[in-house]
């Protein structure tokens, strides 16, 4: 490509990145972008927090091609000192671009040195390596991206052109423009959050993160099956991250007698919990975007059940009464069943009782993993659609690994 065309391909990906919300998608989008420039088998990418580096995300052709159809690779989440010792460390503490040839044949007397370690466990064999900074705008860094094994048209590993470099910066740039914008979303997500946990000890940051994780992994695999259009997925997958965070939302509007009580609700206390659905639903219901949208379907239908026995049912989110002609005969509204019920809410119900059930409460201690999978396929076709339960299993060694990301502070 000449000048004009490399300008050109980096104008193009900054806004693909510049319509990403949510952090983690924005990340995961990120990397993908920066590699597809540079033709990169492989890549990571890590956020600074204070003086470490958190990995975040990593992306690997070779090692993709080994998995099965469908599969995702699973990595664990760790975190490296901010420092010069590691290559990414030195980008970050230093605000320089690290250009490699061949990480094995490092210069002598250079401070950074490259670990072998994962090359070793994957069979993999990492040669060329552009490590550079997340810079915004006051030259803060914010996290740092590895592009690894640039490929030429032959599928030869090549070392990256020191000519892309200024390009790849200008793209590092307003990465990092987006990555502040998707925190400060995510922040004040986590804070209606907290807002909530006042009330509900369980409705923690863990617990919405988890549960946001794991929909949009059961979305991707539900959405490829049905052969959505993978731009759709990318975009659904933002939307539905959030959303499916402030599922319980609408708590805070629920007495604490109610929320802390240690033991099972009476049946009016019950009738009580119930409104958190529409509650919620409610803050979301102008529609002034995508998200509020989503957020709005969630909170409304993630109590809903597959065979109709759910609730809150078709009533008015505004005042909380049955629809006309959907009266049970009691005051109740009659529940949605089947693909009545948003797809959203349908993926989040799976992902909010796996947590639950996983996870330690007041009144319970965590479920064994065998005891939770065999209830959440046992409630197959009842509570759950059947099929949003086959791309939970499907899912379920990512899963996994989200939970392993966001550990309760007591587990931590």
């Amino acid at each position: 490509m000449n000048h004009e065309q490399k300008l050109n391909e980096i104008v193009n990906l900054t806004g693909e990145i510049n319509e990403i919300t949510d952090i983690d998608m924005l990340l995961e989008r990120i990397l993908t972008k920066a590699r597809s420039f540079v033709n990169a088998d492989a890549g990571s990418i890590y956020i600074k927090e204070d003086h470490i580096l958190r990995f975040k995300y990593t992306q690997n052709e070779t090692l993709q091609k080994r998995l099965s159809p469908g599969k995702k690779l699973i990595y664990s989440s760790f975190t490296v000192p901010a420092n010069n010792r590691s290559l990414s460390g030195y980008a970050a503490t230093t605000g320089e671009v690290l250009n490699i040839e061949d990480v094995y044949a490092l210069p002598p007397g250079v401070p950074y040195s490259f670990n072998p370690e994962f090359d070793r466990i994957a069979g993999y064999r990492t040669q060329s390596v552009l490590t550079f900074p997340l810079k915004n705008y006051r030259g803060h860094v914010l996290g740092v991206l590895q592009l690894i094994n640039a490929r030429n048209a032959g599928g030869e590993v090549v070392s990256i052109e020191k000519e892309i470099e200024p390009y790849i910066l200008h793209f590092a740039h307003n990465a990092a423009m987006t990555i502040e914008r998707a925190q400060l979303m995510r922040s004040i997500i986590l804070r209606m959050i907290k807002m909530a946990e006042l009330h509900d000890p369980k409705e923690t940051g863990a617990h919405v993160n988890r549960v946001g994780g794991y929909s949009v992994e059961i979305y991707e695999v539900w959405a490829q099956k049905r052969g959505i259009d993978p731009a759709q997925i990318e975009k659904e997958k933002d939307t539905l991250r959030m959303a499916a965070m402030l599922h319980d939302v609408g708590k805070i509007a629920i007495s604490n007698t109610i929320l802390k009580k240690p033991g099972k609700l009476d049946p009016d206390e019950f009738e009580v919990m119930k409104q958190h659905t529409y509650l919620g639903a409610r803050l979301f219901s102008d529609g002034q975007s995508e998200l509020d949208d989503a957020s709005c379907l969630v909170a409304a239908n993630h109590h809903e059940k597959w065979d109709g026995k759910g609730y809150p049912g078709y009533i008015d989110i505004l005042d909380g009464r049955p629809l006309a002609g959907r009266d049970t005969g009691d005051g109740h509204a009659v529940g949605k069943k089947g693909e009545e019920i948003p797809i959203l809410g349908r993926i989040v119900s799976v992902a909010d009782v796996y947590d639950a059930l996983s996870s330690k409460r007041v009144y319970k201690e965590p479920f064994e993993e065998s005891k939770v999978l065999d209830i959440i396929s046992q409630e197959s076709g009842k509570s759950f659609d059947p099929e949003v339960v086959d791309a939970f299993f499907f899912a379920i060694d990512v899963i996994r690994s989200v939970a392993s990301r966001y550990p309760d502070e007591s587990a931590s």
